[in-house]
């Protein structure tokens, strides 16, 4: 896709990783929208971004994800892109997290973005981009943080599934698969307390590998042990 002048939305857009990679992609020329979890949040970051269509979502509300979706095209009059940058994480052993928190984790990180993607590949046209964060734990899942991964790992497995059946059309499907980042996020666990973590890498260089990636027809972003970002092509 070129990313100079696309319409994209992105879904977390007032978090970390979604605040960059919004300010990322409207410095290459695309054109963001921006979806928070509520109206006065993206509201306050679109000030940033003149002119940005903006939208409130409920990541434990699957409807309120079509609704962003369906509502941004409305007033961009199409769409080109939607990426997912939210979630949240909880940490503990298999007794300790209880069945709330696990159903908490599933609806915010596989749920809500499967929701989000459903919703767009029935406005996307062909030569377009869904991309989701998922994290490293989706292929390899930590002690301590089980339904966590497991909630990433089947936003991934629902990624490459899309993949496959929108490869004909024409619609790329992005899985960024860093490790840890140093977003916050360990901070703000829904429960429990991270265990000991390596340093957090560069988000920004991820979110410019994100980008380098929606350009270039890659099917996945991951970082290496050195925290160096690497953008996977398609194999041909």
């Amino acid at each position: 896709m070129n990313i100079n002048g696309p319409r994209v939305l992105v879904a977390g857009a007032t978090g970390v990783l979604g605040s960059a990679l919004t300010a990322e992609l409207a410095a290459r020329g695309a054109r963001p929208a921006l979806a928070g979890r509520d109206a006065a949040r993206p509201a306050r970051a679109a000030r940033a971004h003149p002119g940005s269509p903006t939208a409130d979502l409920d990541a434990y509300d699957p409807s309120s994800c079509a609704r962003a979706v369906h509502a941004v095209t409305a007033e961009f009059r199409g769409l080109d892109a939607v990426v997912t940058a939210f979630g949240a994480v909880g940490f503990g052993t298999r007794p300790e997290v209880d069945d709330a928190v696990a159903e908490y984790l599933t609806a915010g990180n596989f749920l809500a973005p499967a929701a989000f993607f459903r919703a767009a590949t029935q406005v996307l046209p062909p030569h377009s981009v869904i991309a989701a964060f998922t994290g490293v734990v989706a292929e390899q899942p930590q002690p301590r943080m089980a339904d966590y991964s497991a909630s990433k790992a089947a936003l991934s497995a629902w990624l490459a599934a899309a993949r496959r059946e929108t490869r004909g059309v024409g619609v790329q499907v992005l899985d960024v698969r860093p490790g840890h980042l140093d977003t916050g996020l360990a901070d703000r666990s829904v429960a429990g307390t991270a265990p000991p973590l390596p340093p957090g890498g560069d988000s920004g260089q991820v979110v410019k590998a994100v980008v380098d990636a929606m350009e270039s027809d890659a099917e996945a972003v991951r970082t290496t042990p050195g925290g160096a970002a690497v953008v996977e092509r398609r194999a041909r």
